[in-house]
């Protein structure tokens, strides 16, 4: 009785998205932008000075910042968003409040973008686009540990409660590969899990899609380089979602989903 007087109070509390925007407000950590100056109202960093960005390198853990002269890039795929770059050198780091964050390809989720072949995108889109075009009605999701920490499997978990609820999008998990149109990979990719990781791809239908969620898939994260680790999920499965976050938010997990099964498209990709 208590749960159907709090429903009527509340209301429906399920997000529109993706038909509409369902951002987290401008305080969210979503992803390291690289700023060109100082954002107003926020002094020089001290000890900041002109053509000292090759020390910009030394501040993040896992060597997600290349400094060259005075063109500086963050790589998404091995930032764990700790913030010690922002908290540095606000000069030339700030948090970007997105949850849009999937990439198609890996090089584009370095920032600023490097300049990709337009050609070589297009194709990449359409072919994606070809091969799911069967899936957008009915989709089943089977999850993979290849290592991770368990961060990420808390926020796979979310994706099914009443704030999100995969299953009006027509999305499920299912526990047999054989019945999964989506293989959602998290984790390092250790040694030990890419037979069963490689195992797992092979036993799913054709048209399959690998979405690797966290910078640990994406790259191997804190713990790259490793005896352990092959530096992220791409070295055992082919990739075709890469979805940055330490861990990925549920909205950054259902964009990198639905940009894999063709429901939304990739902004970064001609059209």
């Amino acid at each position: 009785m208590p749960w159907i007087l709090r429903g009527l109070r509340e209301g429906i509390v399920t997000s529109r998205y993706p038909r509409r925007p369902d951002g987290f407000g401008d305080g969210f950590r979503g992803a390291i932008q690289v700023v060109s100056g100082p954002e107003p109202g926020i002094q020089e960093a001290p000890g900041a000075r002109p053509g000292a960005d090759a020390e910009l390198v030394e501040l993040c853990p896992t060597r997600a910042i290349e400094a060259e002269g005075d063109e500086v890039r963050v790589d998404r795929g091995r930032c764990v968003l700790c913030g010690r770059c922002v908290a540095s050198r606000p000069d030339r780091f700030a948090f970007s409040p997105s949850v849009e964050t999937s990439a198609l390809t890996r090089a584009a989720l370095v920032v600023p973008e490097i300049e990709e072949d337009d050609a070589a995108l297009a194709a990449l889109r359409a072919q994606l686009h070809r091969r799911v075009r069967a899936l957008r009605r009915s989709v089943h999701i089977r999850h993979v540990d290849a290592g991770s920490d368990g961060a990420e499997e808390w926020e796979v978990a979310a994706l099914g409660n009443p704030l999100y609820d995969v299953q009006r999008l027509g999305i499920y998990f299912t526990a047999s590969p054989r019945h999964a149109d989506v293989l959602l990979v998290t984790g390092a990719g250790t040694i030990g899990m890419a037979g069963p990781l490689r195992a797992t791809y092979e036993a799913m239908p054709e048209p399959r899609v690998v979405v690797a969620a966290g910078t640990d898939a994406v790259s191997g994260g804190l713990i790259h380089p490793s005896y352990a680790t092959e530096g992220g999920v791409g070295a055992a499965v082919p990739v075709d979602v890469w979805v940055p976050g330490s861990p990925p938010s549920p909205f950054s997990l259902l964009h990198g989903i639905l940009l894999g099964i063709g429901v939304l498209q990739d902004a970064r990709a001609p059209s």
